[in-house]
């Protein structure tokens, strides 16, 4: 099971195909920024290694612990698919297996030692600090590095055309770029504590300039999640709190389009929120479930019926009524919530083995969590909470987009998690 080192160069076969996972490992973060189709195909390759490695080394405890239900989750998803679904469904369905799998790699084998992850964790650094750069360029140039302007709503886009650098940067932020000031924080120096403080705060007034509600308020759940782990990090977290408030409150002269979005857009969803977009695709969601509460509907599922009539219903849930309105309103590609799309796609049964899934990432990072020695892991744990939390729009779970962001924190952090020994020996050489 363990590679063997030779001369500092990795030996023999396994080494050899090891040290190609960890290649494409560390290149994930900019694939997943600019290219998931290269990204996608990197994570199907880590898999396919991955058993390879086991056959070789007659590792037959591999799929032991959370990969059960992992494994449960994705029978069931193609069963479902197919029982109600086209051949299209099966096969998507078939090949879900291969972000399972990347995980696992992650963290039985590409990531099992604490260099790698080091070296993962500068990846990580640098993509977070391009966006981060690409955001405030925008901000005070009017354009990133293509030239591109912010989107019509006001959004700033970071390195893309589209909206998407507030939801790419929630996912890199926290192991990326706040795992510093919980070191600094951890410092006896008080201009290194000072420090700290001032990257939190930049950071929240970062988020809050690019102007997207989703990843604001999930960033903002982050820092809580952070306050609450990391005792340390309370007073910090609160003077970061107290200056998002003041950023709100200044937002309608450094950025009117983001207060209009942020700010008034967002009141007026929430208080007719059943009959918003996002809330009637849940409305539908929620009757698909109710009508195939065991199995749901398969893998795209939710596409292929939200537009039937069958669906087209009002929604009872706990003696409360929710009405639906017409067709196009209550469809889309997905459901918009990572939770929803797997109940449509392999039921009740498949979520309940979803959430003994997470329930088994999370509680073995919470157990081992030591701030002070693993900074590190910490914010991966930070991280994996802020992916996972229930009540979120979310993109589609099972494209790369979303997945190859899950899977690879998720693996990372278990991977730490076995080893803050070793975490610990990697943070001091950083």
């Amino acid at each position: 099971m363990m590679v063997e080192k030779v001369s500092g160069r990795w030996g023999g076969p396994d080494g050899v195909i090891r040290g190609i996972a960890l290649a494409m490992t560390l290149t994930l973060p900019f694939f997943q920024l600019r290219g998931r189709a290269i990204s996608d195909g990197f994570m199907s390759c880590i898999a396919v290694l991955f058993l390879l490695h086991c056959l070789r080394a007659h590792d037959r405890g591999w799929w032991r612990g959370w990969p059960v239900f992992a494994l449960a989750f994705w029978a069931l998803a193609i069963l479902s698919s197919v029982m109600h679904g086209t051949g299209h469904a099966v096969a998507e369905a078939a090949v879900l297996g291969r972000f399972f799998l990347f995980c696992m790699a992650l963290e039985r084998w590409v990531l099992r030692d604490g260099d790698a992850r080091r070296w993962l964790g500068m990846s990580v650094t640098l993509a977070a600090l391009w966006l981060v750069v690409e955001c405030w360029q925008q901000y005070l140039l009017g354009t990133n590095l293509w030239g591109y302007p912010r989107w019509v709503d006001g959004a700033l886009t970071g390195p893309f055309y589209k909206p998407r650098a507030g939801a790419a940067l929630l996912m890199v932020v926290f192991p990326g770029l706040m795992v510093f000031a919980t070191r600094w924080l951890e410092a006896p120096a008080w201009r290194a504590r000072l420090a700290g403080i001032g990257v939190i705060m930049f950071l929240t007034l970062t988020m809050i300039l690019i102007g997207q509600r989703m990843p604001a308020l999930l960033f903002g759940l982050g820092l809580a999640v952070m306050a609450v782990l990391i005792r340390r990090l309370r007073w910090p977290v609160l003077a970061a709190g107290l200056a998002g408030a003041m950023g709100l409150a200044l937002l309608p002269v450094l950025s009117p389009p983001a207060y209009a979005k942020l700010v008034v857009h967002f009141m007026d969803q929430m208080r007719h929120f059943s009959d918003s977009p996002y809330g009637q695709i849940y409305i539908r969601a929620g009757v698909m479930l109710a009508r195939h509460p065991w199995l749901g509907l398969g893998v795209d599922g939710f596409r292929g019926a939200c537009a039937d009539p069958a669906y087209v219903r009002d929604l009872v849930l706990f003696g409360h009524t929710f009405p639906t309105r017409d067709v196009a309103l209550g469809c889309n590609i997905h459901p918009h919530n990572i939770y929803l799309e797997v109940a449509t796609t392999a039921g009740l049964a498949g979520l309940a083995c979803f959430l003994a899934m997470v329930a088994c990432w999370l509680g073995r990072m919470i157990r081992v969590l030591s701030p002070a020695r693993a900074p590190q892991q910490a914010m991966l744990c930070v991280a994996c909470c802020v992916m996972l939390w229930p009540l979120a729009s979310s993109s589609a779970l099972f494209t790369v987009r979303t997945a190859g962001w899950i899977f690879l924190m998720v693996g990372w952090g278990l991977a730490a998690s076995a080893d803050i020994a070793g975490e610990g020996r990697a943070d001091r050489r950083l």
